[in-house]
């Protein structure tokens, strides 16, 4: 298997994932991160899974020292065309409408980049217009995904172009020096790309996995979890593999965030999901690579059904429980503040041996 060394690939196919080696964190790095904490004075696991956190950090940076002030917030947008089948509230236009209200500063993620100082990258990989918006990453696929209920969503190489993107984003903020990166997306019709996909690869029908998204009525409900489950019929989900289950029910945006997912383990950058369809790409890119699951951090548990499935089924422990469903990386925002309070005790508060104290001991 190979070992990517750290650079900007110009393609790739699917042998190249089977190929390809994720090298895990630093399990000695993660002791004697977790040594320095137990000797701060406060209660043994007294910052509870934030604890966890700080250690898996510095394993995957290889170093206790921790600093994360240099943060990214990348969102991928796009447009799906399921949205066909009148499973949002909104139309195709809302997409281009929002990721320009980021770009202003004035969006909910965007008030929230600005309080907790990070930077934040706005990729386009399937907006359906051709309008050019100043400070919008075009990284265009195509112009919106296709009814997956008709044909499949993308094509195996715009999948495999969309995953690209996700994967040279991390390189490239890695490059910059960037220490973190959260992910977020905007993309009209995403829940149903997520839930679809969510549903696929555990096996649930659409009614376990299918919520109401920006606010559907009953009826838009049901119209949902009819197409996730015609379309999981349609291709034969169940039995199919992570690059099947996208290139059928998913969108550019969520492929796009599973090649950060992917790119945030080769290039050794902490990677911060927000909600469900952040999720469903982590779920999708740890299928692909197991190894991934050590550099993903949850946020949220978010208020779409499919949330919790997902990360019980990562084995990931989401430090928010608020019901949110904000979407744009607004919840990994949230914890990364949290974070930022946390590691203030890590790297300030006072030591046992500061105060002539003995520490606790663990008694196994």
């Amino acid at each position: 298997m190979q070992c990517l060394e750290k650079q900007k690939l110009n393609s790739i196919d699917i042998e190249f994932f089977s190929d390809l080696k994720v090298n895990k964190p630093d399990e000695n790095v993660y002791r004697q991160a977790k040594e320095i904490i137990d000797k701060i004075a406060k209660p043994l696991d007294g910052l509870g899974v934030f604890e966890d956190s700080i250690a898996r950090i510095a394993s995957i940076k290889g170093s206790t020292d921790i600093s994360i002030k240099k943060r990214a917030l990348v969102i991928m947008s796009s447009d799906n065309g399921i949205v066909d089948e009148g499973v949002s509230q909104s139309g195709k236009e809302v997409t281009l409408k929002v990721v320009k209200n980021i770009l202003r500063g004035k969006s909910s993620a965007a008030a929230m980049v600005k309080e907790i100082s990070a930077d934040c990258f706005v990729y386009d990989v399937g907006i359906d217009s051709d309008e050019k918006v100043a400070g919008l990453i075009d990284k265009k696929i195509r112009r919106s995904s296709r009814n997956f209920l008709l044909e499949t969503a993308m094509t195996e190489k715009e999948m495999l172009d969309a995953i690209l993107v996700g994967i040279n984003a991390a390189y490239e903020l890695q490059e910059k020096g960037y220490e973190l990166i959260a992910l977020g997306e905007m993309g009209i019709g995403n829940t149903t790309t997520s839930s679809a996909i969510c549903a696929a690869l555990l096996n649930l029908d659409g009614k376990k996995v299918a919520g109401r998204g920006a606010g559907l009525s009953d009826d838009g409900l049901n119209k949902k979890i009819r197409v996730i489950d015609e379309a999981i019929h349609k291709y034969d989900l169940n039995n199919a593999d992570a690059f099947t289950v996208l290139q059928s029910v998913g969108g550019y945006d969520i492929a796009a965030l599973t090649g950060v997912c992917i790119g945030g383990a080769l290039y050794g950058i902490p990677i911060v999901l927000d909600g469900v369809i952040t999720q469903a790409a982590a779920l999708l890119a740890c299928k692909i690579n197991p190894t991934v699951k050590e550099y993903l951090f949850a946020s949220h548990k978010g208020k779409e059904t499919a949330s919790s499935l997902i990360l019980d089924e990562l084995g990931l422990n989401a430090v928010i429980d608020a019901n949110m469903a904000l979407g744009e990386g607004t919840g990994a925002l949230m914890y990364i503040s949290l974070l930022d309070i946390a590691l203030s005790v890590y790297n300030n508060a006072a030591r046992f041996d500061d105060l002539e104290m003995d520490k606790y001991e663990r008694m196994n």
